[in-house]
């Protein structure tokens, strides 16, 4: 009897002696308690178990998180129609805000010249585009032809030359009856449409042919009134009726013409295309990476040199096989260099590609997925906006387009498809800048996340051991 008694006050000694161990519901260990919740869960989950104003609380909370999402991404939509497409409706909203800049130069040196020169030097014309201005014959020692390089290597959007003689061809029309007499050869208007259609078709060529035609009808009515009292008018009007009643008239030289309509596909849409593309493998990276776990077990280093290489090898062989589809629509790249067009072709692509994807492979990591598409949109929208019309017309605000990849491109490849002023050294100098901005800035941010993801895990562990910590002591103080 006393040795159960020592035996039993023993080991209440002893369970008295050890520290109280935290108390755990009974019903958490609960085999049939843990298989009842989870085939609870599994039907939970189980497609079409739910329905949409399902009153659980797992359906209240998934309600809620789905309508969160929804409305907060529906409202950044809204929110980027009246922050950022306004930037490409501004570039159109008032061209021009300012006219192209004109020459006018007087070969002639007589009556016709002096007249022509000073009415298009008075820029009297409210609906001109251009705005001229009078330069000295002598500043162009070859005459009309070296004027028209100077159009040609874009010195100047446009010019108009009154040709040496034209006066003295008239007076002698007048006197004798000329049959091969031709008033279009007394002005010649110089332009480049592929420099940049749109400004061709819409502000210089209708900008020429309205002020043109009247100073023409004007020079007309000059004339008539003087050879009204001619002896020779009535043989004159017999002979080369066109000496009178269109004396003076021009011949609007498009001296590199947009010729080939398929080019539209790679000045202007193509480098839309090409961001589009480059989207595609940037999410197709992502997942390589997440699917591989590459994201998370390669080193900071292993894992940049993976994304730039990774990239840039997509983007070479992407803008390979974009070039050769431009060259099965019979794209003629071979104006400027000749058969090394199409290497040239390639390569501006290349650096095109590289310049406007890598901007999106080096802030998804920042962004993240389902941030990148707004700043996608953004991207596409401000390089569009400055390719449309020249910067000279547009407002000032848009003047950053002379640094924009969608510009230097565009102008490096009508260079090679069209054989305008050789645009492709500077060009392509630009767009490598930004290939270089994106080299140092993807692995400062790639260096930047990846800190933070390697902080944070060890961040929660404290918090949660503190957390227990403090659980543990206030069940043994109780």
């Amino acid at each position: 009897m006393s040795t159960a008694v020592n035996s039993s006050s023993s080991s209440t000694t002893s369970a008295a002696s050890l520290p109280l161990q935290p108390s755990f519901n009974k019903a958490q260990f609960d085999p049939a308690s843990s298989k009842e919740d989870i085939l609870q869960n599994e039907q939970d989950m189980k497609p079409g178990s739910r329905k949409f104003f399902d009153k659980s609380p797992e359906g209240n909370q998934a309600r809620k998180t789905y309508l969160t999402v929804f409305f907060g991404g529906t409202f950044m939509v809204i929110l980027m129609i009246f922050t950022v497409l306004p930037i490409y409706w501004g570039s159109l909203w008032k061209i021009p805000t300012r006219n192209l800049n004109g020459w006018v130069v007087d070969f002639d040196g007589g009556f016709i010249g002096q007249s022509v020169s000073q009415a298009l030097g008075s820029n009297q014309a409210s609906q001109s585009r251009v705005t001229w201005t009078v330069i000295s014959a002598t500043n162009f020692p070859g005459g009309p032809q070296q004027l028209s390089d100077a159009v040609r290597n874009e010195e100047i959007w446009t010019a108009v030359a009154i040709n040496p003689g034209s006066t003295s061809r008239l007076t002698a029309a007048l006197t004798a009856p000329n049959t091969s007499y031709n008033g279009a050869e007394v002005i010649t208007a110089f332009a480049v449409e592929a420099r940049n259609e749109n400004a061709y078709r819409s502000l210089i060529r209708p900008s020429l042919q309205g002020t043109l035609d009247v100073v023409s009808r004007t020079m007309a009515q000059q004339i008539a009134q003087n050879a009204a009292n001619s002896t020779a008018l009535a043989s004159v009007m017999a002979a080369s009726p066109q000496t009178i009643v269109s004396p003076v008239y021009y011949t609007i030289q498009n001296l590199i013409p947009f010729d080939q309509a398929v080019a539209t596909a790679s000045t202007f849409v193509g480098m839309l295309y090409q961001v589009i593309m480059g989207f595609f493998v940037v999410m197709i990276a992502q997942s390589a990476r997440e699917a591989s776990g590459y994201q998370k077990t390669l080193s900071t280093k292993s894992l940049i040199i993976l994304r730039l290489s990774s990239s840039s090898f997509a983007y070479f062989m992407i803008s390979l096989f974009y070039s050769l589809m431009n060259l099965a629509f019979q794209l003629d790249v071979t104006r400027k260099f000749g058969r090394g067009g199409f290497m040239v072709f390639w390569m501006v692509n290349y650096v095109g590609m590289l310049a406007v994807a890598l901007a999106l492979e080096s802030l998804i990591t920042l962004l993240t997925v389902r941030g990148i598409p707004f700043f996608m949109l953004l991207w596409i929208i401000a390089n569009l906006s400055v390719s449309i019309f020249p910067l000279e017309v547009m407002p000032s605000i848009f003047r950053y387009g002379y640094a924009a990849p969608f510009y230097n491109l565009s102008r490096a490849l009508r260079t090679v498809v069209f054989g305008t002023k050789n645009h492709v050294p500077q060009s392509v100098g630009i767009l490598f800048a930004w290939v270089v901005i994106s080299f140092i800035t993807l692995p400062l941010i790639q260096w930047f996340v990846r800190r933070n993801e390697t902080r944070t895990p060890v961040a929660n562990e404290e918090i949660g051991e503190r957390r227990s910590r403090a659980s543990f002591e206030t069940q043994s103080t109780l």
